[in-house]
C-alpha cells in the first residue's frame, strides 16, 4: 500500500506540471482552433530563461524562496512576450488562411525555436541551479516527498486556481470566454478580438514557462529538445480532459501523471512515453471529445 501511494504522490506531482503545459494549449485551442505545437518549446525556453535569470539574481549563491521566486516570474515574463511575438510573426498572418496553413506554421515554429535554440544555448546540456536545497518530507510510513515536489504542486495549483478566477471573474477573462464562442459577435460587441488572442498567447506561454522552472528544480539538466515529448504528453493530456476545456486539461494533466508514474512503477519505465499514446488512442476510440468536452457537429 505505501508503494502505490508514494507512486500515488509522484504522479499528481508530475501531472500538475503537464497540466500547466495543457492549459496552453486548450487555451489557444478555444480561442483559434489552433493546435500551437510550438508550446513544447515555449516550456523548454521557460526553463533557460530560468537558467539565466538564475545567474542574472546571483541565486546559486545565496539561495532562498524569494530568489527562486524572483526566477519563477522572471521566466514566466520573458515567455510571455516570446509568446506574443510568435502569435503576432507567425500566427496572425495565417490566421484567415485554410487550417492546414495553420498547423504547418505551428511546426514551422517549433523547428526554428527547438534548433534556434541549439544555435544560442549549445547543443550540449546545461544544468540548472539547485535553487531551493532539498529536503525529504515523510508523510506517512513508507510515503515521503521531497520540499521540491511539494513547491511544484503547490505553485501549479496557486498558477490553475488564479487563471480560473481570471477566467471567470476578469472582464478580460470574460472577453476570453465570448471570443472563444464566435469571433464575429464578440468583435460586434466592441471586444478588441486580436488583443484577447494575444493575451491568450501570453498566458499559455508563461503557464508552461513556471512548468519549465518547476521540473528544471527537480531535473536540473535541461536542453534545446527537452521540450518534445513533454510538449506531446500535455497535448494528449489536453485531448484526454477535452481539449478547449479548462477543468478537462487540468484533469487529462493529472491522469496522464498518474498513469505514467503507475506504468514505470509498476510494469517498466520502457513504457513510460509509450502510455500517452496509448490513452490518446483509448480515449478517441471511447470519447472522442474527451472526459469533459462537448461532441460539435460540424455543418458541411
Amino acid at each position: 500500500m505505501s508503494t502505490f501511494l508514494q507512486q500515488l504522490v509522484n504522479g499528481v506531482t508530475w501531472g500538475s506540471v503537464y497540466a500547466l503545459i495543457a492549459l496552453g494549449y486548450t487555451m489557444v485551442y478555444g480561442i483559434l482552433r489552433l493546435i500551437n505545437f510550438a508550446h513544447g518549446d515555449i516550456y523548454m525556453l521557460g526553463a533557460f530563461m530560468g537558467l539565466y535569470a538564475s545567474r542574472w539574481f546571483h541565486a546559486a549563491e545565496n539561495p532562498s524562496p524569494v530568489k527562486a521566486l524572483l526566477v519563477l516570474l522572471t521566466s514566466m515574463l520573458l515567455s510571455a512576450l516570446i509568446g506574443m511575438l510568435i502569435e503576432r510573426l507567425a500566427y496572425k498572418p495565417v490566421r484567415k488562411s485554410p487550417r492546414l496553413s495553420a498547423l504547418i506554421t505551428a511546426i514551422g515554429v517549433s523547428l526554428l525555436l527547438e534548433n534556434g535554440g541549439v544555435l544560442v544555448f549549445g547543443a550540449d546540456p546545461k544544468f540548472f541551479p539547485q535553487l531551493i536545497p532539498q529536503k525529504t518530507i515523510a508523510l506517512l510510513p513508507g510515503v515521503a516527498v521531497s520540499n521540491q515536489q511539494l513547491i511544484v504542486l503547490v505553485v501549479s495549483i496557486v498558477l490553475m486556481f488564479a487563471l480560473r478566477m481570471f477566467v471567470l471573474h476578469t472582464r478580460t477573462g470574460k472577453a476570453m470566454q465570448a471570443v472563444s464562442h464566435n469571433h464575429m459577435a464578440a468583435s460586434l460587441m466592441g471586444i478588441s478580438v486580436d488583443r484577447i488572442i494575444t493575451i491568450t498567447f501570453m498566458i499559455g506561454s508563461a503557464l508552461a514557462a513556471a512548468a519549465g522552472v518547476l521540473v528544471a528544480l527537480q531535473s536540473p539538466k535541461i536542453e534545446p529538445y527537452m521540450g518534445i515529448m513533454p510538449g506531446l504528453k500535455a497535448f494528449v493530456a489536453a485531448v484526454l480532459g477535452g481539449i478547449g476545456n479548462i477543468p478537462g486539461a487540468v484533469v487529462g494533466g493529472l491522469v496522464m501523471g498518474i498513469a505514467e508514474v503507475m506504468v514505470t512503477g509498476y510494469l517498466s519505465p520502457t513504457y513510460r512515453d509509450a502510455i500517452a499514446f496509448v490513452l490518446l488512442i483509448v480515449i478517441l476510440l471511447v470519447r472522442p471529445a474527451g472526459i469533459f468536452g462537448k461532441a460539435v457537429t460540424e455543418k458541411v
